[in-house]
């Protein structure tokens, strides 16, 4: 269209809105905004051209995807419109008020040109309220009608929603944050082309933006730092509407002090590591529109399913890269000469919000919640976060633990202070383990071991760092026993780990500890041991720790005799591989193989409580069978470490979680080969049903089975009922039978299964089951069902190559998870 329509449209001498003019720009923003003309409207811009192609939504955006809302497709806008806010005259071409409701950036699916004369856009959205997917369908014509009419409508994905409305629920400006309301009564307070305020007038003359201070704020000299406030360890997150929670994140935390574009990056002791994380921080936090400033945060390196890492960080590090960095910032302490330390940490994270351009690379803001504090902590822990950070919402930024601040963990995990190291099996340059100390009173007590969690590369850094400080005397406090010397070489204890573990032993040792990465931004003598404060929980009732220790009886037993592997095995084992087989095990309806005499002996399948049953195995209520037994389930490792006890070497969870019995959020499809069938035949097998899973629009993952075959897993938005999520695996099953004869058959009759394979859709039934990602199998080799990336199947020999020993090898070698993006890529199940 041009802008030549807009301008004639227009008298510049009246109106605020700028001019058109063409830009030779190739961006990809989009902008929505919503307009209070005649009528309501909202207008929807992306940019093309170097133009703002735009439709008038008259009911605007939904989340819906059955909802298809009408977008008159009217003239094309200049660039510069993107951030127009203001009145338009009454009497003008489209008079009334207009505020920026969203922006972002879209990405055309396909040729965007091609599909724009074709008249069916696909394209996705990164704004701060619209997300996802979203399609623009040109409708056909009358003869008479002079108005082009398109449809705008969200496509299914995890972005889709059919109970939020943002039309309702997200009025305001992202620009300003203010109402279209609070617009139209001060128009001259928001940016416009042509008249502007005395207040944008100071700005502009100055270079310097007015900031709205909040009270308890006040004009100071800007400290060269500030020691940073600490959170204090509790068992849960406090309740109670005083109180904010945010993510506890997994990385490096930093103050950043921005002096007149120069920045200063700080550790919690106030080293400067600014050098250490190179330029894309540093531009990003000088382009803030402050003259001074000190921001509170932490810097992170996210995993693909957006789970903060630290040994991802520190990997990142040793390598030299830096294009993972995100800086999330949770506080502002000091803005543009005055100290807001005294002020409410919600105006503090108010004005730091205003401040943060909505599409950084780099910085992040860390947004809370202000729901009850348990029901957070719970939804952080099943996406596997770290924890969980409880705020007083008005409270004043105090240095030090003073109790404003709250942690709450979803795993035990602390520093400790290396004092000793032995060498690695394979290498006499690289550590097989580190010898672990708190200081108490001074001194250096010793808490054990960590033997898991070094990658090659960094047993072999580990070794570099700690071989010069290598010393003949013990540097613990306490007499070591035998077992606890043995092999250890002692170092001068001047270097931190940060180590991930499941407890305390009763005579003070970790349980189940796994390396993480060393921590050079604290000091060896501040390491103590973290103890959570049981003085008094919000409700004024003594906090309970819920450290249940799970007693092993006969840890010496063998479970598996060709392997050799004992339930101490076994219990290593699943310390290993816990944060990866938690999300499917845990809160979901368990059917358990339990072998008290091991895989040669007597083997029962249990899907309810027992006689004795540890206390870390939950019982729970079917809700539809009233009358029936408890159904086992546990909530965490110690539950994990109770069937080890119980002699469970098989873990078969429902396809749905205990907080939606009804709508399951996975279908579980097992390809079980006939004797004769070659491995490559199920693997073929398994690309062929993931086609036909993408083709319906939806998300496949594969693992092996642990048995004979391979399973593909989809992940679902709990949405649909059982009999729908049946049906289709049912239909999938069948129409590969119909498709293929000679290869599949969807009927379980094994007499029919000779030299083909039985795709097994029988599993996503109510009370069906199927064996959980990374759980043990009761069969020789001690096989594990496995998930792997697509890539790896023709590389394997079959579905019995990973096993209780050499499964923890492979994850630590591989350089990503391949089930890492397995929620996030839910979608509803096809109509």
């Amino acid at each position: 269209m041009g802008l030549q329509t807009y301008n004639q449209k227009r008298k510049f001498d009246k109106t605020p809105e700028p001019k058109g003019e063409a830009a030779a720009t190739a961006g990809n923003n989009f902008v929505v905004q919503k307009h209070d003309a005649r009528r309501l409207h909202y207008d929807f811009r992306l940019e093309m051209d170097g133009v703002m192609k735009s439709w008038a939504v008259t009911k605007g955006p939904s989340l819906d995807p059955n909802e298809k809302r009408l977008a008159v497709h009217v003239e094309d806008h200049p660039l510069s419109y993107a951030d127009f806010e203001g009145i338009i005259p009454k009497g003008q071409y489209g008079g009334g008020t207009v505020i920026v409701w969203d922006r972002g950036t879209w990405s055309p699916i396909g040729d965007p040109k091609k599909a724009y004369r074709k008249g069916h856009m696909e394209f996705e959205l990164d704004g701060e309220k619209l997300k996802g997917r979203w399609h623009l369908v040109r409708m056909k014509g009358k003869p008479e009608e002079k108005r082009e009419n398109w449809l705008l409508i969200k496509a299914h994905d995890e972005e889709a929603s059919e109970t939020i409305d943002l039309i309702e629920e997200a009025t305001n400006s992202v620009k300003t944050g203010r109402s279209i309301e609070q617009v139209a009564e001060n128009p001259e307070d928001t940016w416009n082309s042509r008249d502007v305020s005395s207040k944008a007038k100071s700005e502009k003359t100055t270079g310097k933006q007015v900031h709205d201070f909040p009270k308890a704020s006040h004009k100071a000299v800007m400290p060269s730092f500030i020691k940073p406030a600490l959170a204090t360890l509790k068992n849960n997150a406090p309740e109670g509407s005083r109180w904010l929670h945010e993510i506890k994140f997994d990385g490096y935390r930093l103050q950043a002090r921005i002096e007149k574009g120069e920045v200063v990056l700080l550790t919690r002791s106030g080293l400067d590591w600014t050098e250490k994380f190179g330029e894309a921080i540093r531009q990003s936090l000088a382009a803030l529109p402050v003259e001074t400033a000190i921001i509170d945060g932490e810097l992170v390196v996210e995993k693909e399913s957006g789970v903060s890492d630290f040994s991802a960080l520190q990997a990142d590090l040793s390598e030299g890269r830096q294009d993972r960095f995100r800086y999330y910032v949770f506080d502002l302490l000091y803005l543009d000469g005055r100290d807001l330390q005294g002020a409410a940490l919600v105006d503090r994270k108010a004005l730091l919000e205003k401040l943060l351009p909505s599409n950084d690379p780099v910085l992040r803001y860390s947004a809370h919640f202000q729901e009850d504090g348990e029901k957070v902590l719970q939804h952080a822990c099943s996406l596997g976060l770290e924890g969980v950070i409880s705020k007083v919402a008005e409270s004043p930024y105090v240095s030090g633990r003073k109790g404003q601040w709250i942690k709450s963990k979803c795993s035990s995990g602390q520093e400790f202070v290396i004092g000793g190291y032995t060498l690695s099996s394979s290498s006499d340059q690289a550590i097989g383990s580190l010898a672990l100390g708190v200081y108490e009173n001074g001194k250096l007590r010793h808490v054990g071991r960590v033997g898991t969690g070094f990658t090659g590369a960094t047993a072999e850094m580990i070794f570099d760092r700690l071989k010069p400080q290598t010393q003949t005397e013990s540097p613990f406090s306490q007499k070591l026993t035998a077992l606890a010397r043995r092999d250890l070489h002692y170092v001068k204890p001047e270097l931190v780990a940060e180590v991930e573990f499941r407890g305390w032993s009763g005579d003070g040792n970790l349980r189940h500890a796994s390396f993480k990465g060393l921590r050079e931004d604290k000091a060896p003598k501040e390491i103590s041991r973290e103890v959570e404060d049981v003085t008094k929980s919000e409700t004024g009732d003594a906090a309970k720790t819920p450290q249940t220790k799970i007693k092993f009886t006969h840890p010496e037993r063998v479970y598996w005799p060709d392997q050799k592997i004992t339930k101490a095995d076994l219990a290593d084992y699943y310390a290993k591989v816990w944060e990866h087989i938690a999300p499917y095990v845990t809160n979901r309806a368990l059917s358990l193989l339990r072998c008290p005499e091991g895989i040669d002996g007597q083997t029962f399948f249990q899907k309810h409580p027992w006689r004795g049953m540890n206390k870390a195995i939950g019982a729970i209520k079917d809700p539809k069978d009233r009358s029936g037994e408890p159904l086992v389930v546990i909530s965490d490792f110690d539950g994990m470490m109770a069937l080890v006890q119980s002699a469970v070497l098989e873990i078969h969870p429902w396809g749905s979680t205990t907080k939606s019995w009804e709508k399951p959020d996975l279908i579980t499809m097992d390809l079980d080969p006939g004797e004769d069938v070659e491995w490559s035949a199920v693997v073929e097998a398994a690309l062929d049903l993931k086609s036909r899973l993408e083709a319906a629009g939806l998300a496949a993952f594969v693992k092996t089975s642990g048995g004979k075959g391979l399973h593909v897993v989809t992940p679902l938005q709990p949405k649909a009922g059982w009999a729908k999520v049946k049906g289709f695996a049912k239909t999938l099953a069948t129409d590969m039978g119909k498709d293929e004869p000679d290869k599949y058959l969807a009927v379980a009759t094994k007499a029919k299964r000779n030299g083909r394979i039985f795709v097994d859709y029988l599993r996503n039934g109510r009370g069906s089951t199927a064996v959980a990602p990374y759980s043990t199998r009761a069969r020789a080799g001690a096989t594990v069902s496995m998930p792997l990336e697509w890539s790896e199947l023709s590389k394997i020999k079959g579905p019995a190559e990973f096993t209780v020993k050499n499964t923890p090898a492979h994850i630590e070698a591989r350089t990503s998870d391949p089930w890492a993006d397995f929620r996030a890529s839910a979608k509803p199940l096809p109509g």
